[in-house]
């Protein structure tokens, strides 16, 4: 120890180091056994050991002062040896402390590394020779309410036992007793705070009594317990001792007071006669079981969740349109044709606002803004927001919640999400409803048929509440990458708006006006990075390709971390992000160009399919291999249907053969190989028909097919196009890989309104209503053969010389 103290004997005063001790009381002439664990204490534990010291042991009035002062403490303490030290840790130290007499704390220093006490000793004052008949009468009876102890408790030591009955010294026993019976704190330190021998038999003998007065309330307890037991009661002992001891202490919970504070919260709530009558039975119930029954635990669960629930508390809705279109033109760019139909929905609720509530369906690719869509309306209709994933949900219970009955039981989504937005009206998004699952726990697809009918949502039964729930004020919206995943019954409850794919324009645009802006303020960017035009169309054609915008602003979060890198590493002040820039930065180019027919070649021919992330191309070849057997392969993970798309078109090309200058004789004998490229993704469908009968004509014929045609729709056996689904994401997928015509079915002409109208600006549609006319549209024809009818035959020679005279390459995409 570095301070030095020096302990002085100045007129029966000391200055010596103080251990406060929290619940415990050492009396003079006992051994006692304690841990330090406090910084101070453990510096005058070491001080006083390495200075042959005794050291000054007295009680916290409070227990959880960490750091007493003088005001802290009690007056009175012991002047005690320490006998031994162990080392527990590096933070704990037990010590055995020998007590050697009363002293008084008349200052204390606790500036110091240890408190300092400045002590006067206290000896007790002994009686007077006239009161020492009384001493003797109060020994006797000290010793006689011991004996009751005993008697109550015999697991008192042998040796405690032994040395009180033994023992005539009245101070000795008036500090030997309390030092090694079960009182309590304070009244060891009452005993210890006493400063005659008279006045602390006294006391001793009260708190003696009053101890053999709990200990045969204890015993009267356990009595009632063991009479109220059988057999089958023997789980729940533990829990009745407790409700007898609080009993007999006056602490019992007043479950009445409990059950008329929900009497009072449910009177609040103003509900129908039906709810409240059910709900202060539950009251009623809970008033009659006592506090440690666990079935009371469940009651009240149930009554604070019932509580919990926005009953009569609703939202004034804004239907101000001017504002919603505000809102959704500043987050969002684009999707005209999606907020139209948004703000047409808030114009009929404006004008009619008891009308019954339509379900909006959002539907599209992922990262087009379903999501915001929904937080922009909630935002503008002035509505709580609150969102459901729907996501892998294959329990029923997870909607409609679970039975009281069952432990653990808890409401379902629907419900807890009501509590959460604190308002009968909120805005309530159910997020990937098309990835629902149902199991043998139950569908929970049908379990949302309740809360999604209009017509019956006004009385929806969660099992957890078990009594009707209205949720017909609750404009819910849900979102969904495929709408053919959604169960009928469910999908005909819905107004279906679509989200189309983004153009690479419109992603350009939503970059530079929202995710730009956003992730510099986020990566403390701001006036620090630019980006260029050809640095963020980059970005988009080399780096991500995707319909939504998800991956582009993930993209453009890395270009930023590494300008942050640059910034913050003093390399550079500010950066420009550029064309030229982007490939140092992301390094080379991740999206790579699709396996397409570019040039006008024979038997490939140029497709389009619908995934649940946006249009695909998919393109198909078709080999000859002449001196087979006729037997037909099909590769490429191809569906059922798929294949027997496959099938109608080898009839077609049997069938028409000689239209096209297609040997029959060399088709029986030859073998045909079909192929669709990217052979590891699953492919099936009808509207690849007119892709296949052209790529197999144009191998049959030698006759090339154009490279700037893409092409879609459904065959039947005669050759009619039928329709096809998913127009809008093929023709954009089309748009995307530079394609200058598609080829559609003529009953899908409808279908173009829906398609954006940039992409419609750079492709030209031609509708067709059966093969023959696709053929023409598709397979360059020979300049000899063009002011003739395709029945004439010619030669193979003159046909392949006419096509190298006019055969024109492709020209270039459209690039935006």
């Amino acid at each position: 120890m570095s301070e030095k103290v020096t302990v002085k004997v100045e007129r029966n005063v000391l200055h010596l180091p103080a251990i406060a001790l929290r619940g415990l009381v050492v009396f003079p002439n006992n051994l006692l056994h304690f841990e330090v664990g406090r910084d101070k204490s453990i510096a005058a534990v070491e001080w006083a050991v390495s200075n042959n010291s005794d050291v000054f042991l007295i009680a916290q009035k409070e227990m959880k002062v960490e750091d007493p002062n003088a005001a802290d403490l009690c007056t009175y303490g012991v002047v005690a040896e320490i006998k031994q030290v162990m080392r527990v840790s590096d933070d704990l130290v037990r010590i055995l402390v020998e007590g050697k007499y009363r002293a008084k704390l008349t200052q204390l220093d606790t500036d110091g590394s240890f408190l300092l006490s400045t002590v006067r000793s206290a000896p007790v004052k002994q009686a007077k020779p006239e009161e020492q008949p009384e001493v003797d009468v109060l020994v006797r009876n000290v010793k006689k309410s011991f004996d009751e102890l005993l008697a109550l408790n015999p697991h008192i030591g042998k040796d405690v036992v032994f040395t009180i009955t033994t023992s005539t010294d009245p101070v000795f026993l008036s500090e030997y007793i309390p030092a090694n019976l079960l009182f309590r704190f304070e009244d060891k330190q009452a005993i210890l705070d006493e400063g005659t021998l008279l006045g602390r038999l006294k006391l001793l003998i009260e708190k003696m009594h009053r101890e053999r007065r709990m200990l045969e309330i204890d015993k009267e307890i356990a009595q009632k317990v063991d009479e109220a037991m059988d057999k089958n009661q023997r789980d729940y002992y533990l829990h009745e001792q407790l409700h007898m001891i609080s009993e007999e202490l006056g602490e019992d919970d007043d479950t009445t007071a409990e059950a008329e504070e929900y009497r009072r919260k449910i009177t609040a709530l103003h509900l129908d006669e039906e709810r409240e009558k059910k709900l202060l039975k539950e009251v009623d119930r809970l008033a009659k079981m006592q506090s440690s029954n666990q079935e009371g635990t469940v009651i009240r669960t149930y009554l604070d969740t019932c509580l919990d629930l926005p009953w009569n508390t609703f939202t004034e809705d804004d239907l101000d349109i001017a504002k919603a279109q505000r809102i959704l033109d500043r987050d969002h760019y684009g999707l005209k044709k999606v907020k139209d139909r948004i703000l047409e929905v808030l114009a009929v609720r404006k004008l009619a606002p008891d009308v019954k509530g339509q379900i909006i369906c959002l539907v599209g690719p992922p990262g087009v803004g379903k999501t915001s869509i929904a937080r922009s309306i909630a935002e503008s209709l002035n509505r709580k927001y609150v969102r459901l994933s729907l996501g892998g949900v294959r329990d029923e219970a997870e909607i409609r919640g679970h039975r009281r009955t069952y432990i653990g039981a808890m409401p379902g989504k629907i419900i807890t999400a009501m509590i959460t937005a604190k308002s009968s009206n909120p805005l309530m998004l159910l997020d990937e409803i098309d990835k629902l699952a149902g199991d043998f726990r139950g569908d929970p697809a049908a379990a949302l048929l309740e809360a999604l009918d209009p017509e019956q949502n006004s009385t929806f039964n969660d099992h957890f509440i078990d009594m009707p729930f209205d949720l017909s004020h609750v404009l819910f919206i849900t979102t969904a990458n495929d709408l053919s995943a959604i169960p009928g019954p469910l999908r005909d409850r819905m107004d279906v708006i679509e989200l189309p794919s983004y153009t690479r324009v419109e992603k350009y645009n939503i970059a530079k006006k929202h995710l730009v802006p956003k992730q510099l303020e986020a990566c403390g960017l701001s006036g620090k990075v630019t980006f260029s035009q050809s640095a963020l169309y980059g970005i988009i054609d080399g780096y991500t390709r995707e319909a939504g915008v998800r991956n582009l602003e993930r993209t453009i979060t890395s270009v930023l971390r590494k300008c942050a890198r640059q910034i913050a590493s003093g390399e550079a002040e500010t950066v420009s992000v550029t064309g030229a820039t982007l490939e140092k930065l992301l390094g080379p180019r991740i999206v790579k160009p699709d396996f397409l027919n570019r040039t006008n070649a024979i038997g490939i021919a140029n497709g389009l399919a619908w995934t649940s992330i946006g249009g695909e191309t998919l393109p198909i070849e078709v080999q000859v291999i002449d001196n087979g057997s006729g037997k037909i392969t099909v590769t490429g993970s191809l569906g059922d249907v798929m294949k027997e798309s496959a099938q109608l078109a080898i009839t077609y090309a049997r069938v028409h053969a000689a239209e096209y200058g297609i040997d029959p004789e060399r088709l029986k004998k030859c073998d045909l190989h079909i192929h669709a490229p990217e052979g590891a993704v699953p492919k099936d469908g009808p509207s690849a028909g007119v892709t296949l009968t052209t790529a197999l004509i144009s191998c049959l014929s030698g006759i090339p097919v154009r490279g700037d045609v893409a092409m879609t729709g459904e065959i039947t056996l005669h050759g009619n196009v039928l329709p096809i689904g998913g127009l809008r994401e093929k023709s954009m997928a089309a748009y995307r890989e530079g394609m200058k015509t598609v080829l559609i079915p003529k009953d899908n002409v409808s279908d173009l309104y829906e398609v954006d109208d940039e992409v419609k600006k750079n492709l030209e549609f031609l509708p067709m209503s059966n093969l023959s006319q696709v053929l023409n549209a598709a397979l360059l024809k020979p300049k000899a053969a063009a002011t003739h009818p395709r029945t004439k035959k010619s030669t193979k020679a003159a046909d392949a010389a006419a096509m190298s005279q006019t055969a024109e390459k492709p020209k270039t995409g459209a690039v935006c």
